[in-house]
């Protein structure tokens, strides 16, 4: 059998097969040299100068750079003086607590004691306007108060400006004074004061109460003493401190031979 013979495309009449191939070549543009290839997107380090990095900072952020050291600068000096002051108070306190400790082991002080040793009563006669719904009255009472100082090194200036209250049911029906005087050291002093009350009102209600409690031969008082002093130690004084004294009274009547059938008095004081 013959051999099969393939078709070749010729090339154009008058053109031959190698000039076609030259003209092929000359009309591929040439590549220029700006066009390299360009790199991938990707993560690259870049090398700067320790230097550069941690003393110059860029131009855009110099002025922060300033401020953030002035801020640095004018604060330390506040941070000094705050340590300063909170070891100083840390200090003071120290002392105090010594001074407070040797203060009770030398003088060992103890608190005054306060009661209430008899009472007589005045201007309180509820029977005699048993009709009417409201009842004016001006009570008239004589307290004798014992104070005990048990202090072996410290004696108590009873100042002025001192006040003594009686109320029932809050409601204040006498009011007066104590006496100025100095209490040494191991003493127990009774004095009397005479209380007094002008125009108080009693409205129906409380009238009946005390009525009906002076009946039951019960009536309960509260007394209030309220009494400015400066402590000696020795030859120092202190300062003025306000003795508190509250008193719970239950008298069996409100006449001039009442009784004291109970009581329970409470004592502080204000340091300033």
């Amino acid at each position: 059998m013959a051999d099969r013979v393939h078709p070749h495309d010729s090339p154009p009449p008058g053109v031959d097969e190698t000039s076609s191939e030259t003209s092929e070549t000359t009309l591929k543009p040439a590549t220029p040299e700006s066009d390299k290839p360009v790199p991938s997107p990707g993560t690259y380090v870049i090398h700067i100068p320790k230097d550069q990095v941690y003393r110059v900072p860029p131009p855009e952020n110099a002025r922060r750079f300033q401020s953030l050291t002035r801020r640095k600068v004018n604060r330390r000096p506040c941070c000094l003086c705050l340590c300063w002051l909170l070891g100083l108070l840390v200090v003071f306190l120290i002392l105090v607590g010594i001074a407070a400790g040797i203060f009770y082991l030398v003088f060992k002080p103890e608190s005054p004691n306060y009661s209430i040793d008899n009472i007589t009563i005045g201007g309180l006669n509820l029977t005699a306007a048993a009709t009417t719904s409201v009842l004016t009255v001006s009570p008239e009472f004589d307290v004798t108060v014992r104070a005990d100082n048990p202090n072996d090194k410290i004696g108590i200036y009873y100042r002025k400006d001192s006040s003594v209250e009686i109320y029932y049911s809050d409601v204040r029906l006498c009011n007066g004074v104590l006496p100025v005087f100095y209490q040494p050291s191991n003493n127990m002093t009774e004095f009397r004061t005479a209380l007094k009350g002008s125009g108080i009102v009693l409205t129906s209600t409380m009238k009946n109460s005390l009525v009906q409690a002076q009946t039951q031969g019960e009536v309960p008082l509260e007394l209030k003493i309220r009494a400015p002093v400066k402590i000696k130690v020795g030859s120092v004084k202190t300062w003025t401190i306000t003795v508190k004294v509250d008193c719970e009274i239950t008298v069996d009547k409100l006449t001039a031979d009442a009784k004291i059938i109970s009581r329970d008095c409470d004592y502080g004081v204000k340091l300033w």
